[in-house]
């Protein structure tokens, strides 16, 4: 069995649980084994007829490429064949319920798919004329008017291109007006312990000191630290509702209260909006400036480096100060306001160096055209309804790490429950890759030991739930039963078994290289 150098076999080996079995090729019944790409020769071949070309003077001043560049040559057939097999050795949300907590892996609906793709939407440039692309700009306006509307807030910017890009345009205008009011010398913001990473780290990029909000016992944001740790030198607070702990924040108007007394503004993250969409306006709240991820909340794909979108909405008091590119319109059609002059004079400046991902506005418009405002509503309502089946259907086994009320969106378990049974939490989710489900998100939120976070979303029918359930509920059993075999090596049945991840982290694999033929013995 070879191994490579992130520390996990390259090829399927026999395990306890394909009872000794292995095939003679490598795969699997119908799971073809597969090398790299690098790996499967034919560097001196292509799939299609090419004429030769003549050599032109290069204006390259001596940096073009003096060898060949080192690609394999597949036939047509080889080349899908190659990306098909990949495929079928990972999990997918086509595959099987994806319960990432904190990530929302909801199903990409194919109508939006297919409106993204219609011309004049999917072949546009963003340095075509404004008179060319009206319908595109109109697109835009109405996703504003719609995310504006959800979220009870006046102002939104659509530029950012992910969650982490919109809470640095939020903090970016926060800036900018305490700039403009004189207060400069605010230089704090607070967040509290369950806060997603992001958090803390914006608000360090954009120059400020953070400080930590303390916990209640029940998952909240313990008020009485936060008006301590409150003062003239607090630029903002960054709240996530619902929390990082699947949990509703009651107190989130006094926070706003004690928070804008202060002087401060009130950042929400708006990573779980999915949990409250047409049921509560952030801005009602008094929240301030509030990032959206399209991905999450209106469907759009999720991860592979993107392209992604998180639109910022805005109050009234920090709207002035509102990145540009923003749209506005009259009798004489759509523009794009894109000059720090006039309504923008205050404007902070760009977030990208054009307008946006088009894909994406698409992609999340017609979402919420396909479900109206009572859909929506009812987005928020099943993946809550979801999230609580399963704490329910769990609780007898698991340890909810905060058992009274009701969860969210999600459903958080400790690792209370495997105490004594010489299995933990990474074991237990290697093991849901045997029964071929993705992992749920392990060890997040740090406030809670051995945390399980688990998201079904809306998109989960209930016969789906039940068959995650079901799988669960067997591993649970069969860890109290002492069955520790089948968790500490696990996964057993998946192509590359599991990864040393230590020696992942410490030596990763970043580049391919050729494997050195064997010197024969006679040298």
């Amino acid at each position: 069995m070879s191994m490579n150098n992130v520390g996990r076999p390259t090829r399927p080996e026999a395990s306890n649980d394909d009872a000794g079995f292995n095939s003679l090729s490598g795969g699997r019944g119908l799971l073809q084994d597969e090398p790299l790409i690098f790996e499967l020769g034919g560097w001196t071949k292509t799939g299609v007829d090419l004429p030769d070309v003549v050599p032109a003077d290069s204006a390259l001043a001596g940096l073009t490429r003096d060898e060949p560049i080192g690609l394999p040559g597949l036939s047509e057939p080889e080349a899908v064949r190659h990306y098909v097999r990949l495929s079928q050795k990972n999990h997918a949300i086509d595959l099987a319920l994806y319960p990432l907590g904190s990530c929302t892996m909801k199903h990409n609906p194919r109508l939006n798919e297919k409106m993204a793709r219609l011309p004049g939407l999917s072949d546009i440039h963003p340095l075509q004329p404004q008179s060319t692309v009206q319908g595109a700009i109109e697109l835009m306006d109405r996703l504003a008017h719609w995310l504006k509307t959800l979220t009870g807030m006046p102002a939104v910017a659509l530029s950012p291109k992910a969650g982490a890009h919109g809470e640095l345009c939020g903090l970016l205008a926060i800036r900018a007006a305490h700039e403009a009011a004189g207060n400069g010398h605010r230089k704090t913001v607070l967040a509290p312990t369950s806060a997603h990473g992001t958090n803390p780290a914006t608000a360090a990029f954009c120059g400020y000191t953070v400080v930590e909000i303390a916990q209640t016992d029940d998952g909240r944001v313990d008020l009485a630290d936060l008006e301590a740790k409150l003062g003239d030198h607090v630029a903002a607070i960054m709240v996530t509702n619902p929390n990082t702990c699947g949990l509703f924040e009651r107190d989130v108007v006094e926070i706003a209260r004690l928070t804008h007394a202060a002087g401060a503004y009130f950042y929400c993250d708006g990573a779980n909006f999915n949990a409250i969409v047409g049921r509560v306006r952030p801005g009602d709240l008094g929240v301030d400036a509030m990032h959206i991820n399209l991905h999450k909340t209106f469907s759009t794909p999720h991860g592979g480096g993107g392209p992604g979108a998180g639109p910022v909405v805005l109050s009234e008091a920090l709207a002035p100060f509102a990145p540009t590119p923003w749209v506005v319109h009259d009798e004489n059609g759509y523009k794009l306001v894109e000059e720090a002059v006039g309504p923008a004079a205050q404007a902070f400046g760009r977030m990208s160096a054009f307008h946006g991902q088009m894909g994406m506005y698409v992609r999340a418009y017609a979402y919420m055209l396909s479900h109206g405002a009572d859909g929506l509503r009812q987005v928020a309502e099943d993946a809550v309804l979801n999230a609580n089946y399963i704490k329910a259907r769990l609780s007898d086994l698991m340890s909810p790490a905060f058992p009274e009320g009701p969860c969210m969106h999600e459903a958080l378990f400790d690792d209370a429950w495997l105490e004594d049974t010489g299995v933990t939490t990474l074991d237990f989710a290697k093991a849901m890759i045997d029964e071929g489900f993705h992992p749920m998100t392990m060890y997040f939120p740090l406030v809670v030991h051995g945390a399980m976070l688990i998201e079904p979303t809306e998109t989960e029918s209930k016969a789906e739930l039940d068959r995650f359930i079901e799988a669960l509920r067997l591993l649970a059993q069969a860890a109290k039963a002492g069955e520790t075999g089948r968790f500490k090596n696990a996964p057993h049945l998946a192509p590359l078994k599991r990864l040393d991840e230590t020696l992942a982290a410490r030596k990763p694999k970043l580049k391919w290289k050729p494997v050195a033929p064997a010197p024969l013995a006679a040298e």
